[in-house]
């Protein structure tokens, strides 16, 4: 589905995917409660403060850089099984960064945030190749 944001036609889906797999789809289309965005200007305002990236103390992040430092956030989350946090760091890098579209993690929790890839479900068919040569298609 897509939408209009300040005049952009965006997705209104943000998945985060580990290993290939998808683990959290957040659908933008459902608006947040005041109360949850207010959480998410708290955390901009946080950020405003600092932040620690690689290692590197940054004073004035720009987006990315929150998004990166967001997104490690909610990778530590999905190690934990913190499902608050999980919450608000997804709801922070889709209502951000509206034009982002996945969050891929691999299997060294290296990332990366994809803007110009919409995510397709995926099906898995398994089949047994000789099936085709005995079964008759019609």
């Amino acid at each position: 589905m897509l939408w209009i944001y300040q005049g952009y036609y965006i997705s209104g889906i943000f998945v985060v995917l580990v290993n290939g797999e998808k683990q959290i789809e957040y659908d933008r289309a459902k608006p947040l409660p005041a109360k949850q965005m207010e959480f998410l200007d708290k955390m901009d305002l946080q950020m405003t403060q600092g932040i620690v990236l690689n290692g590197v103390t940054l004073a004035d992040p720009d987006p990315v850089q929150r998004a990166q430092f967001v997104s490690m956030q909610l990778i530590a989350a999905l190690i934990d099984s913190n499902d608050q946090l999980i919450a608000a760091t997804c709801a922070y890098l889709a209502n951000r960064l509206p034009d982002l579209k996945q969050l891929k993690v691999d299997e060294n929790f290296n990332f990366d945030l994809v803007f110009d890839e919409e995510y397709k479900n995926q099906v898995q068919v398994a089949f047994n190749a000789n099936d085709l040569k005995t079964t008759p298609v019609h």
